[in-house]
């Protein structure tokens, strides 16, 4: 047996020994941490993650190997710590945190919860259920070169959700379909596109020509006539996209010529009114194309995943992950869809090769596929240290907290450069909790705007409660003077009121919901605003939710740096999930000393300086809160907040 003997006062082992602790995550950050508990000491441990284990894992997440490849990590985790403390009482499971199962009473079993996950909605989750129990959670997180570790303890410091996270960035459908500008704009198109031939189909990701184009003022059927994008290939009817394609047999010709790179680019080509002010895009003909097949131009050194072909490479490259793709959906049987998957060669293969195409088509410049996966996945390139060094800071906390000593634990900082004083780690006072919080408060309430006459009652459970509000199986009743149960938790109870308006149910401006989450032992008082017209694609708006931006920095600060939020590996299958990773918030503070982050705030009128941090898919830079009370001689030493 290999640990720590002697290093810690008897007091403090023994309750390192006795205490049983709860890991969520067996990723870059848990692999570290697990390691890291029982060389401390500690006996009695329970892990939980949902995923297994990838090829792609394996540079950094050390407990696995090669022969453990589609095996749960958890499991494989807990085997491999097993070697390091025979002894040790580990359990694992090879599931998601957020499964009922996993209530408050079992929350209640430990005595520390640390977080080691790569998504918002977990965090939500898990801060909730610390809460629920009363139990101390060390929240952590890394990406690239910087990371940081805090700890929420109910009624002493802020939770997780205190402060408002900034929504994912999303762009305007006609961007996507008509006019894009930025390399995202076509990755985006080309996911979509993938998805519209071969996975689920989503009215939402429509990939042709947007006639809506509120830029536009022309009539559409002038100009269905003046377009040659139309049903001259054979007697095909375009029906949707995946069955027009069906009906091709998947042929990569056509899907070049028709739906993707010639037509709908010379139908775009009709709307004048978009080329005013724009370069033109520019058609590509296949035939043309291959006449240059045995010229592959490649720029870039390096691994092949970061050389970029020419135009006739990425045409031959699309041709190839069609029939790849083609021949997989074909193996699954009628009926069948793939999923997209960053790590499925094909599917990648595709999304480069179109995005590509597109990129040159709107008189953009190519990226290699290393650079198309990294914004396609929202993916940060994993630091193995920077896991390592958070983990070793959650376990100093949690050695604080077993100590008594709650008050002395901090929000710690990892930086990718040292300070002026010479210093990589950062620690901050921790905050109080927010006296508005929507989670933490003696009584929880929030204020959402819509239009009672226009939202179902569905949308109010998925997109609100759900999406918005982190809740897993909410009950809402309407404060009426009847109680009326509006959405119930039980299956089937309540879904003949799904397709439903809130207005037909009396719902109207000034109505109060209490809703309730009996899994998360959490009730939220939402006041209800009508309001008939809400800015266009926004369905509803909670009042006073919304973070500020910071104002665009100075120029002679450094170069701006992309990267999204996560344990490690922010586009890796979530361990709570199977939704997408999430690019959550970054925060920002100049300061060498121990500042509160209470002192901070989010703000578009503080003339203090702001380093804006791009968010990685988007190009755009996320809100920043900064500390505003004292400006300090080092102006210029970064604390960047992960969540």
């Amino acid at each position: 047996m290999v640990q720590l003997v002697g290093s810690l006062r008897k007091e403090l082992a023994d309750s390192v020994s006795d205490c049983n602790v709860l890991v969520v995550g067996a990723g870059g950050i848990g692999c570290e941490l697990l390691k890291n508990l029982v060389l401390t000491g500690f006996k009695n441990i329970e892990v939980i993650d949902l995923d297994t284990i990838d090829v792609s894992n394996l540079n950094r997440q050390f407990l696995f190997q090669k022969k453990h490849v589609g095996k749960s990590k958890a499991q494989v985790a807990k085997e491999s710590v097993l070697q390091f403390c025979p002894t040790a009482n580990i359990k694992a499971y090879h599931d998601s945190i957020m499964n009922p199962d996993y209530n408050v009473e079992f929350f209640r079993n430990f005595m520390l919860v640390m977080n080691a996950l790569d998504n918002r909605a977990a965090r939500n989750h898990v801060n909730r259920m610390c809460l629920a129990a009363d139990i101390p959670l060390i929240e952590s997180g890394t990406a690239g070169y910087l990371g940081q570790v805090t700890v929420i303890k109910k009624g002493l410091t802020e939770c997780y959700e205190c402060q408002p996270k900034p929504t994912q960035k999303t762009f305007p459908g006609c961007t996507i379909r008509n006019t894009p500008s930025e390399p995202i704009h076509c990755i985006v198109w080309a996911k979509y596109l993938f998805n519209q031939l071969f996975g689920e189909e989503d009215a939402d990701q429509e990939v042709s020509p947007d006639t809506a184009d509120p830029e536009l003022s022309w009539n559409p059927a002038d100009t269905e006539a003046r377009a040659t994008a139309s049903d001259q290939d054979g007697d095909i009817k375009r029906v949707s996209t995946k069955d027009w394609a069906r009906s091709t047999g998947y042929d990569s010709v056509k899907l070049f010529n028709k739906v993707l790179f010639k037509d709908d680019i010379q139908y775009l080509l009709t709307m004048d009114k978009l080329w005013k002010k724009r370069k033109a895009p520019l058609p590509l003909d296949w035939l043309e194309l291959q006449k240059l097949g045995t010229i592959l131009e490649v720029t870039g050194t390096g691994l092949k995943d970061q050389h970029v072909l020419g135009v006739a490479g990425y045409s031959q490259l699309f041709s190839r992950s069609v029939e790849t793709l083609r021949s997989m959906l074909a193996d699954k049987g009628d009926g069948a869809e793939l999923v997209w998957d960053k790590d499925d060669p094909a599917a990648m293969d595709f999304v480069t090769a179109a995005a590509n195409l597109r990129m040159h088509i709107f008189s953009m410049n190519m990226k290699s596929r290393f650079d198309i996966k990294s914004m396609a996945g929202n993916i940060i390139p994993a630091i193995a240290t920077t896991n390592a060094v958070i983990a070793g800071l959650i376990v100093l906390e949690a050695l604080k907290i077993l100590s008594g000593d709650v008050e002395q634990c901090r929000t710690i900082f990892l930086n990718k450069q040292p300070n002026p004083r010479k210093k990589l780690l950062v620690p901050c006072a921790l905050d109080p909790p927010s006296a508005n919080c929507y989670v933490c408060a003696s009584k929880p309430e929030v204020t959402v705007k819509l239009n009672v006459n226009k939202t179902l009652v569905l949308a109010l459970q998925d997109k609100i409660l759900k999406e918005k509000f982190g809740m897993v199986a909410p009950d809402v009743q309407i404060e009426d003077g009847k109680g009326t149960i509006l959405i119930s938790s039980e299956e089937g109870e309540t879904e003949a009121n799904n397709s439903k308006f809130l207005s037909d149910f009396g719902i109207r401006n000034g109505s109060r919901l209490q809703v309730d989450d009996f899994l998360q032992d959490y009730t939220l008082l939402v006041n209800v605003i009508h309001c008939e017209e809400l800015e266009k694609d926004v369905e509803f708006e909670v009042v006073g939710d919304a973070p500020d931006k910071a104002p665009t920095p100075p120029s002679s600060q450094e170069e701006q740096k992309n990267f999204a939020n996560g344990n490690k590996d922010s586009a890796e299958p979530s361990t709570s999930s199977n939704a997408p990773a999430e690019q959550d918030d970054v925060l920002i503070v100049d300061s060498d000393e121990e500042p509160s982050s209470s002192t901070m705030d989010v703000s578009t009128e503080s003339g203090g300086l702001k380093r804006k941090l791009h968010d990685a898919e988007t190009g755009e830079a996320s809100a920043k809160r900064q500390r505003l009370d004292q400006a300090t001689a080092d102006d210029d030493d970064d604390i960047i907040a992960l969540d």
